[in-house]
């Protein structure tokens, strides 16, 4: 059974950002035929983010840790992920993604920001380990209202590669 684990950075709960991760999420895991996603809801960690003593934000990581493909959302914040994220993936080893197929995802609201999830946003996925086989995901929120359509067909696409790292 393929376990997805969405990452979702933005600092708003319930956010636009949070709402295409789950919309991926259960395409992908609609292509797989296996459980529902795991969520890991930064918002809700907010701070506790920092707090390398905290149980919630621990087990936020263990969840992490254990993802066969790990969707990794944010809101494009100055051409890049947030903060809050970051500080979240800064508590993953190098390499400690290996093995897990990872997607990256920026909702920004100009196509100016696009190279944004390729540029930054992969190359720290990459470090940590994880393999990244297709392009970033970079959605306009333009395209918000129409992306359940487009993640089943991204799904149907490239379900397979996601398993073939």
């Amino acid at each position: 059974m393929t376990q997805i684990v969405t990452v979702i950075g933005n600092p708003r709960p319930e956010s636009r950002t949070h709402a295409l991760a789950r919309t991926l999420a259960t395409a992908l895991a609609a292509e797989f035929s296996g459980p529902p996603a795991q969520e890991v809801d930064l918002a809700l960690l907010g701070p506790r983010v920092l707090d390398y003593e905290d149980a919630g934000v621990a087990a936020a990581v263990e969840r992490v840790l254990a993802a066969d493909v790990l969707l990794v959302a944010s809101p494009t914040y100055k051409a890049t992920y947030s903060g809050l994220l970051k500080a979240f993936l800064d508590r993953l080893g190098t390499g400690s993604l290996a093995g897990t197929a990872a997607v990256p995802i920026l909702l920004g609201g100009a196509p100016n920001h696009l190279l944004a999830v390729d540029v930054h946003f992969t190359p720290l996925l990459l470090e940590l380990g994880a393999f990244v086989p297709r392009r970033g995901l970079f959605v306009l929120e333009s395209q918000v209202e129409g992306f359940a359509a487009f993640a089943g067909e991204w799904s149907a696409s490239h379900a397979q590669a996601l398993l073939a790292g």
